[in-house]
């Protein structure tokens, strides 16, 4: 890697967002709160937006959201684009793919686990299940710095990008990576870590980046249908 791994060949160096929401909406009279589902939320607030029901779509962001937003600023947000609101409310109301529901764990150690909603109840991932999966980015980012706190090499080749390969096999990268390296290795794979709970991953084609540290960027490629690790920028 170009930066922290030389020798041996240098030893080689997520616009789509996912939408979630959901309401609590209260009943007449006090009576048991209603769960809308994502798609009925989605549509009430495209419709909300669409008839100029400020008030009423501006509770349906999420607490996050409101705590960013004030009410006096939402209002004013649609009171000053009402064109660009309007084409919300439409592309909202014809969303191009059924909802997908899914919650997020975090680990203690910082690794993230994935549930989905289907059928009525919460599911396990096959994220739960494949430790070193690299069907993602941020899953094989997140599969390399846990293989490399586990000392495996044998699993740490699995992200070596074909062009970086030849001459190069476990016993080699753990020589050097439990060796000169060994300092700058750990201080890169750290920084890292401490930045996946919160990174951004940035996808064009079949490369991917991911910023951590003080400027510095994952470089990650798209080979035979995984992700591999390009390049610590």
């Amino acid at each position: 890697m170009r930066r922290s791994m030389g020798t041996e060949r240098r030893t080689w160096q997520m616009g789509a967002c996912a939408l979630y929401a959901a309401a609590l909406v209260a009943g007449c009279g006090g009576g048991a709160a209603q769960v809308m589902g994502p798609q009925e939320t989605l549509r009430t607030y495209a419709q909300d937006l669409d008839t100029g029901k400020v008030d009423e779509a501006y509770q349906l962001l999420s607490d996050d959201a409101r705590r960013e937003i004030p009410l006096d600023a939402f209002r004013r947000m649609v009171r000053e684009n009402p064109s660009e609101m309007k084409e919300i409310a439409q592309a909202l109301s014809r969303p191009a793919s059924p909802a997908n529901v899914t919650a997020t764990v975090s680990t203690a150690d910082g690794q993230t686990l994935l549930l989905v909603y289907e059928g009525g109840h919460w599911h396990v991932d096959s994220s739960a299940i494949d430790l070193y999966s690299q069907a993602t980015p941020q899953r094989a980012v997140q599969a390399f710095v846990r293989a490399f706190e586990r000392g495996r090499y044998d699993v740490l080749m699995r992200f070596v990008p074909d062009a970086k390969r030849p001459g190069l096999d476990a016993n080699k990268l753990k020589e050097t990576w439990e060796g000169a390296q060994k300092e700058d290795i750990q201080r890169t794979v750290s920084a890292v870590k401490s930045a996946l709970p919160t990174a951004t991953f940035e996808v064009v084609g079949g490369r991917a980046t991911m910023p951590f540290g003080a400027g510095g960027t994952v470089q990650l490629v798209r080979e035979h249908g995984v992700w591999k690790i390009e390049d610590f920028d």
